[in-house]
């Protein structure tokens, strides 16, 4: 197979960051950082994997996202923006008063399907459009995307059994494996390793990637897509604060927005 040209998605991933990075630092708050490291799945998600109208929101036949680690709406904010759902301008008002753009996702701003940030309950959801679209006869796909230290919630297991004992295959799960937590590394806080034969006991279909990898993140989507009978995991390894030297595997960012000088250097970085 030819290797897939992606320097768009290189391109839009770079301009991702920077709306990060800026709207964080206007609001002076947020989650830059877990917001980083997934903009390399969110790029591949909205500009080359998902079906979806940015014009009819609630179009019936869409392909469903639900980004279960709420905290990190600023990426998600920017991939709606850059995808026509909302204009670049409405990133300036992230956490405002009267904003559509709250600290975690709500339903009111359009193309989000649920609101999210109570951390664990995503891919119960996710099930639950997997199944609906199943019972309805409909083709599309139902993607979620979560964080590693959101693996610590036990509904997370009890969703990963459902998912195969009705063998939702149109469902793709996607972890955002950077390694921290709010308050530590995942070794310390709580270890989830050996991470890929816990999926796989459970009866997933599992992938490892290079979470900042285009071509092996496009790849593993696709190989989601033709699984059939299983639901597919996605494990993505990734760094938090991905794009900022000052940012990438630092502890103590989580929920912390960069100033206005260091907003400066990150830009300049990300030129």
């Amino acid at each position: 197979m030819a290797k897939e040209n992606v320097s768009d998605l290189i391109a839009k991933a770079k301009e991702i960051r920077r709306h990060i990075i800026e709207m964080t630092t206007i609001a002076g708050s947020g989650h830059p950082t877990s917001s980083l490291s997934s903009v390399e799945i969110m790029v591949a998600l909205y500009f080359r994997v998902l079906r979806y109208n940015p014009h009819d929101p609630n179009w019936e036949d869409r392909d469903r996202f639900i980004l279960s680690k709420g905290h990190a709406a600023p990426v998600l904010y920017a991939v709606l923006a850059e995808a026509g759902y909302i204009s670049t301008e409405e990133l300036r008002t992230l956490r405002k008063i009267g904003s559509r753009l709250q600290g975690h996702p709500a339903v009111e701003l359009p193309g989000i399907e649920v609101a999210t940030g109570a951390l664990g309950q995503g891919l119960s959801v996710a099930n639950g459009m997997a199944l609906a679209g199943k019972l309805d006869g409909k083709d599309y796909r139902v993607y979620v995307l979560l964080g590693d230290g959101e693996l610590d919630e036990g509904q997370i297991w009890e969703a990963a059994m459902s998912a195969v004992k009705y063998k939702l295959d149109n469902l793709a799960a996607i972890i955002d494996y950077n390694g921290l937590q709010q308050t530590g590394s995942i070794d310390e806080v709580m270890p989830l390793e050996p991470l890929t034969a816990k999926w796989q006991a459970f009866g997933w279909h599992v992938l490892e990637i290079d979470g900042h990898d285009f071509s092996q993140i496009l790849l593993a989507l696709g190989e989601a897509k033709t699984t059939r009978g299983q639901p597919s995991v996605i494990v993505a390894y990734t760094i938090k604060g991905k794009g900022v030297s000052f940012l990438e595997n630092a502890l103590g960012w989580h929920g912390k927005a960069p100033n206005a000088a260091q907003s400066a250097q990150a830009l300049a970085e990300l030129a």
